[in-house]
């Protein structure tokens, strides 16, 4: 497992995820809003308290199974009034958004109008180039599983610095960007690897990926995963803001530590921030219950062509991690319990996301930190959700 996109953690493997709880510093206070109308939950439960115990602000979640819903909110949403987390909150989703990218991709492909194998090239002509890279040699799919070998644009320190940390952050946080820009900085790196060679995330893939939903649809990335996934599905909590720099309500504020290297302790309000510059690899905005019901939808059919959905879980090994392997906008997980789960997680400026689901999308968890500096409590949530017995 990896974290996406997450600035204060990088990109860090699940069996790695020793990091040091933090104390939440401040007036705020903690509650718990539960919902416990379903069973089975009680493990989850004791889970987002420890991570609220540990150091993050709050947690909301959403559990489905054979016994129903589950929802529960714990810690605060603002530590400045010291409000509550809220169970239905909306949220960045960070690159959970790949999910749905490459969903659409693969319904383009049933409707013949895109061949997954063909080049980058062939969709993007002369943009990717420079540097000894060649979109001549990269596969559409392997933009999808990440085998591209493309450099990610997050891992430039100078775009990490002046977009994610400190005052800067401040300073450049309402600017635009367009993908051109963030690609720019990608394409001023050689490649990795050769393509095909192995695994390693690139959210320069994501980027890409969105570019060609656009060339081959002919309107906008946002207006396709709306017409083919959010209205089809009622996810009347999830949208593609665009440059908006706010997240819609019921939501709570999201809170990064910028100041890491100097002043560890120190917690500031990222909540706002202009979404074009996450535009197509981590920019959406959803809540828990909504992207239960897009996985569950996802894995169970409603979205792909049987031929389609057995490529999205087509997987390739992520050699940072062997117990994890990544398909097409998903990832399987063999948990230290022996059971076996799909999940995507994501991470922005504010805000960790990770949606969990067995392969038929009849058991899922979604869950978000409202707080992006530590990751160590994912892993025991998943457990407890997954591998404990029901109570």
């Amino acid at each position: 497992m990896t974290i996406r996109m997450t600035p204060r953690i990088g990109a860090v493997g699940l069996a790695a995820l020793a990091i040091t709880a933090t104390a939440l510093a401040g007036p705020a206070r903690a509650s718990q809003d539960t919902d416990t109308a379903a069973v089975g939950h009680t493990a989850t439960q004791a889970a987002l308290e420890a991570a609220v115990a540990g150091g993050i602000p709050g947690v909301a979640a959403e559990a489905r199974d054979a016994d129903g819903i589950w929802k529960s909110a714990v810690g605060v949403g603002n530590r400045q009034t010291g409000a509550a987390r809220g169970k239905n909150d909306r949220f960045r989703i960070g690159s959970l958004t790949d999910s749905f990218v490459a969903t659409v991709l693969l319904q383009m492909e049933a409707e013949k109008k895109i061949d997954l194998d063909a080049s980058v090239e062939h969709y993007l002509p002369g943009v990717v180039t420079g540097n000894g890279n060649d979109g001549r040699t990269i596969t559409v799919r392997q933009l999808l599983n990440h085998t591209s070998g493309l450099y990610d644009y997050l891992a430039d320190a100078t775009y990490y610095e002046t977009y994610t940390a400190g005052d800067s952050f401040f300073q450049h946080r309402y600017e635009t960007l367009t993908p051109q820009q963030r690609l720019r900085v990608a394409f001023a790196q050689p490649p990795l690897f050769q393509a095909g060679a192995r695994h390693s995330f690139s959210h320069t893939n994501d980027i890409l990926a969105a570019l060609i939903v656009e060339k081959v649809g002919g309107t906008s990335y946002e207006s396709q995963v709306r017409k083919r996934i959010i209205e089809p599905l009622a996810l009347r909590a999830t949208s593609t803001p665009g440059t908006s720099a706010t997240v819609p309500q019921p939501s709570s504020r999201g809170y990064s530590k910028l100041y890491y290297a100097t002043q560890p302790d120190r917690i500031d309000d990222v909540t706002e921030f202009n979404a074009s510059q996450l535009w197509g690899d981590g920019d959406m905005i959803s809540s828990a219950a909504d992207l239960n019901r897009f996985y569950k939808a996802l894995m169970g059919g409603k979205l792909l062509p049987a031929k389609q959905l057995a490529e999205l879980k087509t997987t390739v090994v992520n050699p940072d991690l062997p117990i994890s392997s990544y398909g097409l906008g998903i990832e399987k997980l063999a948990l230290l319990c022996g059971t076996t789960i799909w999940y995507h997680d994501g991470g922005s400026l504010g805000s960790l996301t990770l949606a969990a689901f067995s392969e038929d999308g009849r058991h899922e968890l979604t869950f978000n930190y409202n707080g992006d500096w530590d990751a160590s409590g994912l892993l025991p949530i998943l457990s407890a959700e997954f591998c404990e017995p029901t109570s």
